[in-house]
């Protein structure tokens, strides 16, 4: 009996095995067939959600200046970009466990509508507080478009071998060009209308990809249904234990950052260890509850993390290696569009055109990662080489001085930056496939997906806590003078701030620089 193996991308570079499915064999019979319209109207739909909720996570890096400014608090802005990241981070999961009650397509048209109703919230957000809290939620709605997209079109996914790959194909180009174009977009729209049309512009090109996924989504007789189940499945407690520990430790690092510009003792105050251990707690009780429900309940809950894959220890290498790689990732993207703003007296559109080197070479990387291990078993040297380049090109960008605006070298360093990481996602992606179980393979790769984005959002928060301590050591500034560089500051102050915004920036760079070689 010869079986097939349907493919599909759910990261870039990234091949996840569907389930073998079973031909040519004449006593069965044949499995429904979904029409073409409706399977390129569903790819078509479900690909713009992802690109869309994607789109969201950096599209803030070349506004979170601005924003800063127009509300009043540059202190605190960054949390406008990890209450998305972690609400994305935190219910992905559980959207796509979410999926298996209420079917596909109610928790999906559910996920659209959330991301709609607070991307609308979040452009009438008055206070930062109020954009703070629309961003969570808009981050909910983001995060069951990423993981819904991804089961649906395993399961929409023909029998045809060449278009099912195409399709693969097209997924991974979304989540590279999202990549690509956020922090652009985000710098056009901000220099040209407001930073509240980053997020305005959601629902307006985003109702059409929902009316179109409606009208399109198959007929029972198109499709093998998937098997819902019951509420009492879902791993409620998994669930909490996950949002709580991946909150309460980016938390505690981003408030101790915050209370840092005020006082040298921050990092031993309450502020600091009282999430920070609560967080790890919560970590360490999530490993030993997936234990248990593995050993004792697998059938009667469905669990956020199979036992088998934490055994593998090669894979948690990756899942530690890619971990790691997201904290310089994260740090560069959000430093730099806000360093060429303040020192360099650039444009949030320039800041974010200011990114492209970093963001081109990135699929360039992903690419000739994906070319070396074709054929040949080089994941190891290649996950050095993807390290070593991003460990140089952040150590490069740390000697970039104050003075002189932007530098030349500023572009060529960040060559080596996304080289390095497009090599590194690329190599941990296909070893993933290669080491996990087909079964295993689109849950192993959400994984690999969400700890990058962890690690990116503890690099935003490492990133505020340097400002601070930057700040601190500058007594004759106090917080506001932050918001006053684009509107009061005199000329020794500007200067000053400029220092403030360039030191941290070189001290982000070096920290980058020595998490990215211990990846």
């Amino acid at each position: 009996m010869e079986t097939s193996k349907e493919t599909l991308q759910t990261d870039p570079l990234a091949v996840t095995e569907l389930d073998p499915k079973e031909v040519n064999r004449p006593d069965e019979q044949k499995p429904p067939v979904l029409p073409k319209w409706r399977l390129i109207c569903l790819t078509i739909s479900v690909c713009f959600g992802l690109f869309l909720s994607l789109l969201d996570t950096t599209i803030v890096a070349t506004a979170l200046y601005t924003i800063g400014v127009d509300l009043n608090s540059l202190q605190k802005v960054t949390w406008v970009a990890l209450s998305y990241t972690l609400s994305y981070l935190g219910c992905a999961v559980i959207f796509a466990r979410i999926g298996d009650i209420l079917g596909r397509r109610n928790a999906y048209i559910a996920a659209f509508l959330i991301f709609f109703a607070f991307s609308l919230g979040c452009g009438f957000s008055q206070t930062l507080g109020q954009l703070i809290a629309c961003r969570a939620l808009q981050g909910i709605g983001g995060s069951g478009l990423y993981s819904l997209t991804f089961v649906i079109l395993a399961e929409i996914s023909p029998q045809d071998e060449k278009l099912g790959r195409t399709i693969g194909a097209l997924a991974g180009f979304v989540v590279a060009i999202a990549g690509v174009l956020g922090p652009v977009l985000g710098g056009v729209i901000t220099h040209y209308t407001t930073w509240r049309w980053v997020f305005w512009i959601n629902p307006p090109i985003g109702i059409i990809p929902l009316i179109m996924f409606v009208i399109a989504w198959p007929k029972p007789h198109h499709m093998t249904p998937s098997p819902q189940r019951p509420w009492k499945q879902l791993d409620i407690t998994g669930c909490i234990l996950l949002i709580a520990s991946t909150v309460l430790i980016v938390f505690s690092f981003q408030q101790a950052g915050i209370r840092s510009s005020s006082s040298s003792s921050s990092w031993t105050e309450p502020i600091f260890l009282a999430p920070l251990l609560t967080g790890l707690l919560c970590l360490s009780l999530l490993f030993i509850w997936e234990v248990l429900v593995a050993k004792y309940w697998e059938d009667g809950i469905a669990t956020m993390f199979p036992l088998r894959l934490m055994k593998r220890r090669v894979y948690m290498g990756y899942v530690l290696s890619t971990l790691l790689a997201g904290f310089p990732y994260f740090m560069v993207m959000f430093a730099l569009p806000v360093r060429m703003q303040v020192v360099g007296k650039k444009t949030a559109l320039m800041a974010g055109v200011s990114l492209l080197p970093m963001l081109g070479t990135i699929a360039v990387g992903s690419v000739l990662g994906g070319a070396i291990n074709g054929n040949r078993d080089y994941k190891f040297p290649t996950l050095v080489v993807g390290t070593t380049f991003m460990t140089i090109g952040c150590a490069a960008l740390s000697t970039l001085k104050a003075e002189g605006g932007v530098q030349g070298g500023i572009y060529g360093f960040q060559v080596f930056v996304g080289l390095g990481f497009g090599v590194l996602i690329s190599t941990v992606s296909m070893a993933t496939n290669l080491e996990c179980e087909i079964r295993d393979n689109t849950v192993a790769q959400g994984i690999i997906a969400q700890v990058r984005i962890l690690g990116g959002s503890l690099g935003i928060a490492a990133s505020t806590a340097i400002l601070s301590t930057s700040q601190r050591h500058r007594a004759h500034l106090q917080p506001s003078h932050l918001v006053t560089i684009t509107k009061t500051a005199s000329d020794e102050q500007s200067r000053a701030l400029r220092a403030i915004y360039a030191d941290s920036f070189s001290e982000d760079m070096k920290v980058a620089a020595a998490v990215a070689g211990a990846a």
